[in-house]
């Protein structure tokens, strides 16, 4: 359950995880790829997407 000040929101888990939770980890993700990137931290597409 998700509470604000004028409103209450239910969400079962998985909707609750694609929905709110997935999309609001990658956006942080990339954010912080993009500042570090920003700043001259030598980090490629390989650092952000994992190796085998």
């Amino acid at each position: 359950m998700l509470k604000t000040p004028s409103s209450e929101r239910r969400f079962r888990g998985v909707d609750y995880a694609l929905g709110f939770l997935l999309p609001n980890f990658f956006f942080h993700v990339t954010t912080a790829y993009d500042i570090l990137r920003h700043k001259g931290v030598p980090i490629g597409k390989l650092d952000y997407l994992g190796r085998d």
